[in-house]
């Protein structure tokens, strides 16, 4: 599927083929740790207008309208609405079609702006975020692949990670000063940093093991290690006055 928009990493993930990588029990596992942790960051903005800037995946759309928030969602061409359309209540959330590197609002039209799923696929991952940062009142929030992590072995691990997975893409790993670099660049600060697990995701659906994961991921959390070097890893940062 074409789009006539810069950055399209986003229909990939919108499609049915990648959701297949959340299939199953471990997969419902790893959903729920991620919107349990977005909601634990949006906590004090109850009711909040969100924009979930390539949010066609539908993985947070539910969480987020069932706790209240007032959800749209942007995709880079109209098929990245079918999965939204498919699972989600469509009086849940407002859908578009644009350019997420240009977006049609007005600077800090929402309250939230989120991207899931999306930086690291993104060619031009800094403009992203200053849009995202640009029409954001409060807040922006977005996960990303840690440096600090397992992934440090990402170079040597990719092929067998794919091979394991079947559908892995390739994608961008970021430092933490990355991040806080970019974000500082666009007025934004004070990042909270959630972890979301300390063993590499593809394990976790190797174990097939909801129980274990649990287990094993409680453990590493409660000594400290999923702080230091957990991935991927959740980020709220607020816009500064």
């Amino acid at each position: 599927m074409s789009s006539q928009f810069t950055e399209t990493a986003d229909i990939e993930t919108a499609s049915d083929d990648y959701a297949s990588r959340f299939a199953g029990p471990v997969g419902k596992y790893f959903l729920d740790v991620q919107a349990r942790l977005t909601l634990e960051l949006l906590r004090d903005l109850p009711g909040a207008s969100i924009l979930d800037v390539g949010g066609g995946h539908a993985q947070l759309t539910t969480p987020l309208a069932e706790a209240g928030f007032k959800v749209t969602v942007t995709g880079s061409a109209d098929i990245c609405r079918t999965r939204l359309d498919k699972y989600c209540d469509k009086e849940s959330f407002t859908y578009l079609t644009c350019d997420s590197l240009n977006l049609p609002f007005a600077d800090t039209h929402f309250d939230v702006v989120m991207a899931f799923r999306l930086l690291p696929h993104a060619n031009h991952w800094q403009r992203l975020l200053g849009e995202m940062c640009r029409v954001a009142g409060r807040a922006v929030v977005f996960d990303y692949p840690d440096k600090r992590s397992a992934n440090i072995l990402y170079d040597l691990l990719f092929d067998l990670k794919k091979n394991m997975e079947g559908n892995t893409r390739t994608y961008t790993l970021f430092s933490r000063k990355e991040i806080r670099d970019q974000l500082a660049a666009n007025n934004f600060g004070n990042p909270q940093l959630k972890p979301e697990f300390f063993m590499p995701m593809v394990v976790h659906r190797k174990l097939k093991s909801t129980q274990v994961s649990n287990i094993v991921e409680a453990c590493c959390r409660s000594l400290g290690l999923t702080s230091l070097f957990g991935s991927p890893i959740i980020v709220r940062s607020d816009a500064q006055s």
